[in-house]
């Protein structure tokens, strides 16, 4: 060590430098190409979801690049995208809103719920969730055709006082050993059918260039309602 010269410290630094910036390089570009491809496969999953959410619905726009942000207690959170099918003339056919069910048995049940525009439900998918394997998964459409018991239903179809399982004297079935999980999701498509009933006006008069939020965010924590005795 002693016999070093200022030279050959200089270059041995030069060397690392060297070395820790072309790792950096390597880093960033890796970084940077996963990046994107968790972003197209991210917009391929949106896409056929909201594919699957938009029915029969005659429409001519892309909505993944249609989208806007909600905020609002009904929908049960702050930041939640949607997406907007339009037609030839840009008006609005339908819209794949996101909701989350505050009250699920294991948290958030995060939601994708597609609504054309007279207020019928084209379909409602699980986005995510943590509910138990076995019991509350069966909110999957992969795993159960319950999901699919909202299809075609509306805010009066079936009435108000039907919206709740039939543990509680609605119209939908709940699961053997669980009842917390479906109750959840039934409470929030109600919720997001009365949001959208609230603001249809606004909704639909969106334009295809719209960002931001179509209405003021309002407070958040009626969104956590307690969670009732399950099973």
């Amino acid at each position: 060590m002693g016999n070093l010269k200022p030279r050959d410290i200089l270059l041995a630094t030069a060397l690392l430098a060297g070395f820790a910036a072309a790792g950096a390089g390597i880093v960033a570009l890796v970084q940077d190409s996963t990046e994107a491809r968790i972003a197209e496969n991210r917009m391929a999953v949106n896409r056929n979801r909201i594919a699957e959410l938009t029915g029969e619905l005659d429409y001519r726009n892309d909505p993944v690049h249609d989208t806007i942000d909600l905020d609002h207690d009904l929908l049960g959170g702050a930041h939640l995208p949607a997406w907007f099918a339009r037609d030839a003339d840009d008006e609005v056919v339908g819209i794949v809103f996101s909701a989350v069910a505050p009250d699920g048995y294991s948290g958030n049940i995060h939601l994708l719920i597609g609504i054309d525009r007279d207020g019928e439900l084209q379909g409602v998918r699980v986005s995510a969730h943590r509910e138990t394997p076995g019991l509350g998964d069966t909110i999957e459409a992969e795993r159960s055709d319950w999901i699919r018991s909202f299809d075609g239903r509306s805010l009066g179809d079936p009435p108000a006082e039907g919206w709740h399982v039939r543990k509680d004297g609605g119209v939908f079935d709940q699961f053997t050993g669980a009842t917390i999980t479906p109750r959840a999701v039934v409470r929030a498509v109600y919720r997001t059918l009365e949001y959208f009933a609230q603001h249809r006006d606004e909704l639909l008069a969106t334009r295809p260039d719209a960002t931001g939020s179509v209405v003021e965010p309002l407070p958040h924590n009626e969104a956590n309602g307690d969670n009732e005795a399950n099973r």
